[in-house]
């Protein structure tokens, strides 16, 4: 049996949040009332997810060797991710982001920086190290990197899912590699110029053969496609505080939903509800909820039906 669940290969960031009273208009100028550090980024949060849900989650990344970077070690230790792997880079700064967050909504602006002393070569992943688990999470931003850990990956026929929000360079050296695409709302149209989101996960999905391509649409839910039907699943209505990290979180939640063998509907609710939970407190990672808090959210939660989705696709 492999040592671990999940692997995930990419980003993680350490985030400085602002919070402001309302977001002032361009040019202008507003006091923040409270300013939080806090640990984040993409494949990062998502493995501390999978963590928290009770799988055995590894991360690998790289991480700089400044206070950012230290705090970013102690909290992915804290959640019990294996580490074995993460590169600690000497005189480095860490991934960072300034995150503008407007109390009167809870959403966010970010503005973030990742020095190139980061960056992961591909001759850095080896089998060994892609192999121990049973399926691997990547994102987009070191392409060679994670494009040899998606091939490690299928060769040796594990499942493979990813989470990415902009075209980069050789990626579609990627996408025949992936089984489940979850990508931003933006993602689909832009990589094929097809306005209509619908058509777009369609084009994709046929030239790359994944299982599912699917898009996250913010409160409104996910929308996705498998086996030629759309599936739309409205996002659940919460107390929003801070919408941080809530893609992060949905994605290792559906990871998780994957491995448990939820089919795409009750993965995607799953999903929804606990990126919808991590919105009630501030951070990236600071409302990740257990299953049974998604559960009893999924059972008895007021759901955000979008009509553009629900009319053309299984609503669920």
């Amino acid at each position: 049996m492999p040592e671990f669940d999940i692997v995930g290969v990419g980003l993680n960031a350490t985030d400085t949040l602002l919070l402001l009273p309302k977001f002032p208009p361009y040019g202008g100028k507003i006091a923040f009332e409270e300013e939080v550090l806090s640990p984040g980024g993409q494949v990062a949060s998502a493995m501390v997810t999978c963590a928290r849900l009770g799988l055995r989650a590894k991360y690998i990344g790289t991480i700089g060797d400044d206070y950012r970077g230290r705090v970013q070690m102690e909290s992915l230790r804290e959640t019990g991710v294996n580490l074995d792997h993460v590169q600690v880079r000497a005189d480095c700064p860490n991934q960072s982001a300034y995150i503008l967050v407007d109390k009167t909504t809870g959403e966010r602006t970010v503005l973030w920086s990742r020095p190139e002393c980061l960056r992961i070569d591909p001759d850095e992943i080896t089998p060994e190290q892609i192999a121990c688990a049973r399926m691997l999470h990547i994102d987009g931003h070191d392409t060679p990197a994670v494009e040899r850990a998606a091939r490690i990956a299928r060769d040796r026929g594990m499942p493979v899912t990813v989470d990415v929000d902009t075209i980069y360079p050789g990626f579609e050296k990627v996408l025949p590699l992936v089984d489940y695409l979850i990508a931003s709302a933006e993602f689909p149209s832009n990589w094929t110029h097809e306005p209509d989101p619908f058509r777009a996960l369609e084009i994709i999905q046929r030239e790359h053969g994944m299982k599912v391509a699917a898009m996250t649409l913010g409160a409104d839910g996910a929308l996705a496609r498998e086996d030629g039907r759309y599936v739309y699943s409205p996002g659940f209505v919460v107390d929003c505080v801070d919408t941080t990290g809530a893609g992060d979180v949905f994605h290792g939640a559906f990871c998780y939903a994957v491995l448990q063998g939820m089919g795409l509907e009750d993965a995607l609710k799953f999903s929804n509800a606990m990126a919808a939970l991590n919105c009630t407190a501030l951070g990236a990672r600071g409302g990740i909820a257990t299953a049974v808090e998604a559960e009893r959210l999924m059972t008895a939660g007021e759901r955000r039906l979008n009509r553009r989705y629900a009319d053309r696709a299984e609503t669920v």
